[in-house]
């Protein structure tokens, strides 16, 4: 399934930290925000240079949910990858 283009259009019309964060609490139950802070967690870990099994430590989770994000970080044209870049 595809996220709805609509919701993206909403979520870029937030301007304001308080009120995303606002937003997110009010459409995300708190274990799919969990998941969702743990997948960019795991993300700058790898992109820092964090071995995948330090990860799976680090967090409780398995190899397989790491080895997803690090496909995603050597994706030609990853974006996570280049916001990622842009935050160092």
């Amino acid at each position: 399934m595809r996220i709805d283009r609509e919701l993206l259009e909403v979520i870029l019309s937030i301007k304001n930290m308080g009120e995303l964060e606002h937003f997110f609490d009010e459409i995300f139950t708190p274990a799919e925000l969990s998941d969702l802070s743990l997948r960019w967690k795991l993300l700058k870990d790898l992109h820092a240079g964090m071995t995948q099994r330090k990860i799976a430590e680090k967090y409780g989770i398995s190899l397989c949910k790491i080895t997803r994000g690090s496909k995603v970080l050597k994706k030609n044209g990853s974006i996570t990858l280049k916001m990622l870049d842009s935050k160092n």
